[in-house]
C-alpha cells in the first residue's frame, strides 16, 4: 500500500468525478489520502469530504498565499478545530516568498500560530516553503527551543541546507511529482541522502503531476510514479519503499487509524 500524504480533494477541477478519483487512488493501491486545509474559511467542506470515506483524513490550516485574504489563524482555533477526529494534522502553512502573496510579516506571524497549534495538539505541522529557506529553517529552529513538536517539509524542492535543518530536528522530507522533472537532479541528490526512515511520498494534486503524466491534472493514484521513481533513486524495489514511507506515515501522522489488513 502506499499512502497520499498531500492532496486538495476539495478543489473545484475534481467537481465532476471526485468520486472515481477517489476509487482510481484504491485501484491504484494508494490505501490513505490526507486532503488538505488551505482556508480556514473552507475547512468544513474539507472535512465533509474526509469524514464521507474511512480511508480519507485532513488536516486545518491557512497556506502562506491565503494569509492576506484569511488573516493570520488564531492558534485557539486551529486547536479547537483539531479535535475534530478526522483532522490528523496542521496546516498547511509556512512561507512562499515567491509568490509573495501575503505580507511576508503576517506569513511569519501565521506560521508560528500553526506551530503553536501543532506543539498543543501533539499533532504534526505540514510546511509549505517557497525561496524562503534561511526563514523557513529559523523559525523552526526558534519554535523547537519553546517546546518540541513535530512536523514535514511537504513538496520539498527546496536546498540542502533546510533538509539538514529540518531532519536534525525529527521533521520528515515529503516529495512530489517534481522529483521525476528531467530539470530536477539537484532535488534528486537531495532526496538519495534523506534517510528512507525520514521520506514520505504525496501528489500535491491537482498540481505537480509526475512524469509520465506531466502537464495532465494530477490526482492520489499517480503518487505510484513518484513513489517508483524514488525507489529507484534509493536503490530499493518498489514494494520496499512503499512499505517504508507507509510506516513513516503512521508514525508521524499518528492520529490516523491504519486500515485493516485483509482477513484480519
Amino acid at each position: 500500500m502506499l499512502v497520499d500524504s498531500h492532496c486538495h480533494l476539495d478543489f473545484d477541477v475534481f467537481d465532476d468525478d471526485r468520486e472515481d478519483m477517489i476509487a482510481r487512488a484504491s485501484a491504484a493501491g494508494v490505501g490513505t489520502l490526507v486532503t488538505i486545509c488551505t482556508h480556514l474559511s473552507k475547512f468544513e467542506a474539507v472535512r465533509a469530504i474526509a469524514a464521507s470515506h474511512d480511508n480519507i483524513w485532513c488536516s486545518v490550516g491557512i497556506h502562506p498565499h491565503q494569509v492576506a485574504e484569511e488573516g493570520i489563524a488564531p492558534a485557539g482555533r486551529l486547536i479547537e478545530l483539531a479535535t475534530d477526529p478526522r483532522v490528523v494534522g496542521i496546516g498547511e502553512t509556512g512561507l512562499d516568498y515567491y509568490y509573495d502573496k501575503s505580507p511576508r510579516d503576517d506569513q511569519r506571524a501565521n506560521f508560528r500560530a500553526h506551530i503553536e497549534a501543532a506543539r498543543d495538539t501533539g499533532l504534526p505541522i505540514i510546511v509549505h516553503t517557497r525561496d524562503a529557506d534561511e526563514d523557513t529553517a529559523a523559525i523552526l529552529i526558534d519554535e523547537s527551543g519553546r517546546g518540541s513538536y513535530r512536523g514535514v517539509l511537504h513538496c520539498f524542492s527546496a536546498g540542502r541546507g533546510l533538509a539538514e535543518a529540518a531532519l536534525d530536528l525529527g521533521f520528515y522530507i515529503s516529495l512530489s511529482g517534481i522529483v521525476t522533472f528531467r530539470n530536477a537532479e539537484s532535488l534528486r541528490e537531495i532526496a538519495r541522502d534523506v534517510p528512507l526512515e525520514r521520506l514520505l511520498v504525496e501528489t500535491d494534486s491537482p498540481f505537480l503531476a509526475p512524469m509520465p503524466n506531466r502537464g495532465k491534472r494530477n490526482e492520489p493514484a499517480f503518487v505510484v510514479h513518484t513513489a517508483r521513481a524514488v525507489a529507484e533513486l534509493k536503490g530499493i524495489d518498489e514494494a520496499e519503499f512503499a512499505a517504508a514511507t507507509t510506516e513513516n506515515f503512521f508514525r508521524l501522522f499518528s492520529k490516523v487509524e491504519a486500515p485493516s489488513a485483509p482477513g484480519s
